[in-house]
């Protein structure tokens, strides 16, 4: 029914945006993981770059629960809402490493949301191919911007590293299990666009 979509959609935005998260309740990447960043500038610059990830995670929420909503396919939808929770374990560990930093996230999280969850929807309507190669071009983005963390990210910070390699081997995956099922390339203007708008989130999650 209408009325319980409307009612899930917000739901999600609002645990998004709270951090009342729930997810599949993996555990914590980083748990085992000695925390051995010790300088403050380091741990400053550690924080920012979470919180960018963090950032990148609330707009995959609202990314992933967009698609379901827009979807008529049981099935994808129901691939989409386990990616979905999966993506919900990033933005909890996300969290945890900004408390651990002493950081926070980002105060445009609701522009993210909003952003990722149109994109979402719009992408749905468009059909199966449609809906299925955003996934792959959206994880195919994360998965870059990962890798370029992991290389980045100060030498001592093993405990993000652990974190943000999980994340980057969940996102493979889910990139990986849109294409077995039929996902159709972007038409170019829609994945230049996109390029951009994952600049605009970077810098402006970064920072704010």
């Amino acid at each position: 029914m209408l009325s319980d979509l409307l009612v899930a959609n917000l739901d999600n935005a609002l645990r998004t945006l709270t951090g009342q998260h729930v997810g599949s309740n993996r555990p914590y990447p980083g748990r085992a993981v000695p925390d051995t960043l010790l300088r403050p500038w380091e741990r400053q610059e550690a924080g920012r770059m979470m919180r960018v990830n963090h950032a990148g995670e609330v707009m995959a929420q609202a990314l992933y629960t967009g698609q379901a909503a827009g979807t008529s396919d049981p099935e994808l939808r129901a691939q989409l809402e386990h990616a979905r929770s999966e993506e919900e374990d990033h933005l909890r560990w996300c969290q945890t490493r900004l408390q651990e930093l002493n950081s926070r996230p980002s105060l445009l999280s609701p522009l993210w949301y909003g952003a990722g969850w149109s994109m979402g929807f719009l992408a749905a309507r468009q059909g199966r191919a449609a809906n299925l190669g955003l996934v792959v071009a959206v994880e195919n983005q994360v998965e870059e911007h990962l890798n370029g963390h992991l290389d980045t990210l100060p030498a001592d910070d093993d405990r993000s590293r652990a974190v943000v390699a999980q994340m980057r081997d969940d996102e493979v995956g889910h990139a990986e299990t849109a294409e077995s099922l039929g996902a159709g390339k972007l038409p170019m203007p829609v994945r230049i666009a996109m390029a951009a708008f994952s600049r605009v989130l970077t810098q402006g999650a970064l920072w704010i």
